[in-house]
């Protein structure tokens, strides 16, 4: 699917929203769970406006939007919230690095959604914003890692009914951060196995499949590293929108976040390790293949002088007329090649 270039926004006014990103047309869905004690109403909203509603309810408000690409839709939301143009510019691009940012009045989160597949590893930006009773979130398309937290809140299991928004913005970053373990559970496998093709046999496919790990490694750290500036710097905010209740949970997330990039770069340094066994091998291979070769032609030398004394044909050379001379002659070449295969088997070099 084409993309829309970041250079597009080249000299264009601060705050202008252009869509970043793969161009989409699909139509964007707004889904709003509202709970506050034994209260749920979860509902798809169709108006912008109909946002509005929630801004100052009692109760906490989860809003969620599946797709950006309508930039008026998004414009829409962020008149309706009171959100910064400059907010609603990096939610339309989706080339931005993880980040927090402090409004006040609300937290601007950027995080990054990551999905494996058998081609490889993918991210999807997500975009948060929490109020103080209100959560929205921003995604490129439909599906995530969200379903555990919508379940919880439905069936009223856990603390998410019973805490407020920051919490419920904990819970959506958890979930992001516990998808990373197992994208990189599947990427050990795969590593073990690239290990175990790579002591068995040393061929330039098992290079590409190395080169090609260690890419998405590179982007798993591209997407992850900042992240633990973002969960630091909630941590220690000094914003009333986060309570002491919440710190704790967010030290968990950040604990998970270290875990998760220590866990990327021991995998980056298994895959430069493996690269530097496949030249080493390859280096080692030749080196066989070359000491053999040089065996043989050792070997060869004295015979070779053999036959080019006896072969020049002068006319005074006794042997030539003898009648064991050509006997005698490979007796010799044979004597030569054994004592110098038992010499170079007692060098040990072969």
């Amino acid at each position: 699917m084409p993309k829309t270039k970041r250079s597009k926004k080249a000299g264009l006014p601060p705050g202008s929203m252009i869509h970043i990103g793969e161009r989409k047309t699909g139509k964007v869905k707004i889904t709003v769970i509202d709970y506050g004690g034994k209260k749920l109403t979860e509902k798809t909203v169709k108006k912008t406006e109909e946002c509005a509603a929630y801004k100052k309810k009692p109760t906490v408000t989860w809003i969620n939007v599946n797709g950006i690409h309508d930039t008026d839709l998004i414009s829409g939301i962020g008149k309706c919230f009171g959100l910064h143009p400059l907010l609603l510019e990096d939610i339309v691009n989706t080339d931005q690095r993880p980040k927090m940012e402090d409004y006040g009045d609300y937290i601007f989160i950027v995080m990054k959604m990551l999905y494996s597949n058998e081609k490889g590893i993918n991210a999807e930006q997500v975009s948060f914003v929490l109020g103080s009773n209100f959560v929205i979130s921003f995604q490129e398309s439909e599906g995530d890692v969200f379903d555990v937290i919508r379940e919880r809140i439905r069936s009223g299991k856990g603390k998410t009914r019973e805490l407020g928004a920051d919490f419920l913005m904990y819970s959506l970053i958890d979930a992001i951060v516990d998808s990373y373990f197992g994208i990189l559970e599947k990427a050990g496998e795969k590593i073990e196995i690239l290990e175990e093709q790579l002591i068995k046999t040393s061929n330039p496919k098992t290079l590409q499949s190395i080169h090609r790990m260690k890419r998405e490694m590179i982007f798993l750290r591209k997407s992850v590293w900042p992240l633990r500036e973002v969960i630091n710097g909630l941590l220690h905010s000094e914003t009333a929108l986060i309570t002491k209740n919440t710190d704790i949970y967010l030290r968990d997330i950040y604990d998970h976040t270290i875990q998760v990039i220590d866990t990327i770069e021991t995998f980056r340094d298994m895959l430069s390790g493996m690269i530097d066994l496949y030249l080493s091998s390859i280096s080692n291979r030749m080196n066989e293949i070359m000491k053999i070769l040089t065996i043989i032609g050792t070997i060869f030398i004295p015979l070779t002088f053999v036959t080019g004394l006896y072969g020049m044909n002068f006319k005074f050379m006794p042997e030539l007329e003898w009648e064991w001379g050509y006997p005698l002659a490979l007796l010799i070449m044979v004597i030569v090649s054994v004592i110098m295969l038992i010499y170079f088997r007692n060098k040990k070099w072969i």
